[in-house]
């Protein structure tokens, strides 16, 4: 159920009871996809005022088990949540920054081959690409010195 689902109605059908919590975990996750867990609690807690952290834990949590939401942790970060769940992308992280973004696979599941057989059935593979976004990009090249064009440019 990636985004435009009811969740409502999913979590009645897993026999759950639809709880402002859950629904608000939810909502955040739709607005801010790769929000990280402290981020979401301050976001649950603008919609709904009286929740405890615990409880935003919690129905991540369940959430994430559902298969409602997606738990990506990169290497040396927090881990982040999404609900483009089931489709199998992959994602890129800026280093400086830690801005996430999604990116496409492309050709089938899992759109990645293993090198070896491994005695597996490879269901899904899980990309991580590390670089630096456009403005992290643009603000390192404004703080490079500029070149010297000519040995007489230093005189």
């Amino acid at each position: 159920m990636s985004g435009n689902g009811d969740p409502a109605e999913f979590l009645r059908r897993q026999g759950l009871k639809v709880t402002a919590q859950r629904l608000a975990v939810i909502r955040a996750v739709r607005t801010s996809p790769h929000i990280t867990a402290d981020d979401l609690v301050d976001v649950v807690r603008s919609d709904i005022a009286a929740v405890s952290r615990r409880a935003v834990y919690d129905a991540v949590t369940l959430l994430v088990d559902l298969g409602l939401l997606r738990r990506i942790q990169p290497a040396g970060s927090a881990a982040r949540y999404e609900d483009r769940v089931g489709d199998n992308h992959h994602h890129v992280v800026c280093r400086t920054c830690g801005r996430m973004a999604d990116i496409d696979c492309i050709g089938s599941t899992p759109c990645v081959d293993a090198a070896e057989d491994v005695d597996f059935e490879i269901e899904e593979a899980e990309v991580i690409f590390w670089g630096r976004c456009s403005d992290c990009a643009a603000t390192a090249a404004e703080s490079r010195p500029a070149p010297f064009g000519r040995v007489a440019d230093l005189v």
